[in-house]
């Protein structure tokens, strides 16, 4: 949803289909190969319902399952359609944000471990020192709106404290994960200052209209009558609360079923 709605005020007029995989979320712990699956179920999903172009607005899948649908299933699948993620976009701006050179990860188990963004910088900015932080109770503290509580307090300060012990030059500091936005307030009262903490809603939707911008072949296969369809795998009603409290506006979702349950 952060990633989501960054796009969408940036690019207002499209035609934006959404599609929550949230009976199954989140994805962050889940082994590679589940990711791949629930991920191109996903893909397949919204290739037949007409979108030429889909955004895995979403961490783990960009780190797990991103590279194997481009390479692997665009061609046999779907050759004149395009699937991109948001590992990129964050990785292509860390050279000028950072002066030190020496940047921090925070993100989900399965992002970190993956090393999708370490390998990222360093084929990019191999002068880059890069460091990373596993948070794996930050999305929870996200879903069950407790992220602004006291109680989140201890989580959020120790897992910055374990990323700035690896090393004491970073002062650059990247949110791996899109539910951690909504932590920003917090993880900003436990940083020393000087330190820059990105976000990357805005990059990844200004990196996006930069796309189309380049590709008109796209852009022209793109409707824009300014329309938004939510789709998820969970009940409607949890959805349309989540959703509605992250965009602040009232949403209606549809249900939808993308495969058996893990």
């Amino acid at each position: 949803m952060t990633i989501f709605e960054e796009i969408r005020d940036l690019l207002p007029h499209y035609d934006y289909l959404y599609l929550g995989d949230n009976a199954r979320a989140p994805y962050g712990s889940r082994s590679f190969e589940v990711v791949y699956q629930f991920t191109l179920q996903a893909v397949r999903y919204l290739f037949n319902a007409g979108c030429p172009l889909v955004i895995l607005a979403c961490n783990t899948a960009s780190a797990k399952a991103l590279r194997t649908i481009q390479q692997c299933d665009l061609p046999r699948i779907a050759p004149d359609r395009r699937v991109l993620g948001v590992i990129r976009p964050t990785v292509e701006v860390v050279d000028r944000i950072s002066l030190t050179k020496h940047i921090g990860i925070l993100g989900t188990p399965g992002t970190i471990a993956s090393q999708s963004y370490r390998l990222e910088v360093a084929k990019l900015f191999p002068h880059v020192t890069v460091v990373d932080e596993a948070c794996p109770m930050w999305v929870p503290l996200v879903e069950n709106r407790e992220y602004d509580t006291p109680g989140a307090d201890y989580y959020i300060k120790k897992h910055i404290e374990n990323l700035l012990m690896k090393d004491s030059k970073v002062d650059t500091v990247l949110l791996g994960c899109t539910h951690y936005p909504l932590l920003i307030h917090k993880i900003k009262q436990f940083l020393p200052q000087g330190i820059t903490v990105f976000a990357q809603g805005r990059r990844v939707a200004e990196s996006l209209k930069d796309y189309l911008f380049r590709h008109p072949e796209m852009d022209c296969r793109l409707t824009k009558g300014h329309s938004i369809r939510f789709l998820t795998t969970e009940s409607t009603s949890k959805f349309s609360e989540m959703a509605s409290f992250f965009l602040q506006q009232t949403v209606n979702a549809e249900q939808i079923s993308l495969g058996e349950r893990k």
